[in-house]
This record gives structure tokens, sequence and C-alpha cells, in this order.
């Protein structure tokens, strides 16, 4: 089932907004002009996770070598205890294959232009019926 969450204009690259649906809380980012939605519970304490701050990462470097910031906007990191999660996934970033947060699919749509529409209270509802 769709939900409009809101006008692709509100949502800019690096923003969020968390909408209620059917009883969920869920987080909706634009991570550099892609959308990713997560559910807003933390797995570890049930925190809301989507209102922590997203940041990058250090990725993997060669012994020795300086650390190599990368992801940026792409790292969802609880405001209560630190964990931290992939926005495009849901998988935590200490142990990807065992923590994880529900992530939902987002999509982008065109809109419909609608016009105001006024009804005379005295016209009448027909129903036209082939061959009669």
């Amino acid at each position: 089932m769709k939900h409009i969450v809101c006008p692709v204009s509100a949502l800019p690259p690096g923003s969020r907004i968390i909408v209620e649906v059917n009883g969920l809380s869920i987080g909706v980012f634009n991570v550099a002009g892609t959308f990713y939605a997560l559910k807003n519970v933390c797995p570890h304490q049930g925190a809301p996770l989507c209102v922590g701050s997203v940041r990058g990462t250090t990725l993997p470097s060669a012994p020795g070598e300086p650390y190599i910031w990368g992801r940026d906007g792409e790292i969802l990191r609880c405001p209560w205890h630190g964990w931290e999660f992939d926005l495009t996934t849901g998988r935590s970033i200490f142990n990807p294959h065992a923590c994880r947060v529900k992530a939902y699919e987002v999509g982008v749509e065109p809109s419909v232009e609608t016009f105001p529409v006024s009804v005379d209270p005295h016209a009448q509802v027909v129903l036209h019926l082939p061959g009669a």
C-alpha cells in the first residue's frame, strides 16, 4: 500500500522527515537525491533512531595509513547509545550480518494536478449502463 509522505521539494538532500504510517513511526531520508526509509526504533533499546545524527564513517585502510573518511550522509547514529546504521540498507555498521533496523522501499512519483470543483446541489447522479 502506498502512502504519500510529502512533496520532493519539502525533503531536500541531507534532510529527513519522520512520519506515522499505520501506527509505525518511520524516518524518510534524502541522501544526495536518493530516498531511504527506516523504522524509527533502535533495535538496541528502542530509542527514536531517526532523530539521531547523520554522518559518515571511517573506511578500511592499510595498517599505518591515515584514516579514510567516507559515506558522508549515509550513516545514522542512535541518539541514546551511538549505535550506527547504514541508511541505505538498515544494517548496523558494527555487525551488519546480525543486527539491522527495518528498511522500507521509497519511491518518487509524479503528482497529479488538482483543481477545486463544486457540484450543483440540484444536479443528479446518473448511471450509464451499456446497451440500455
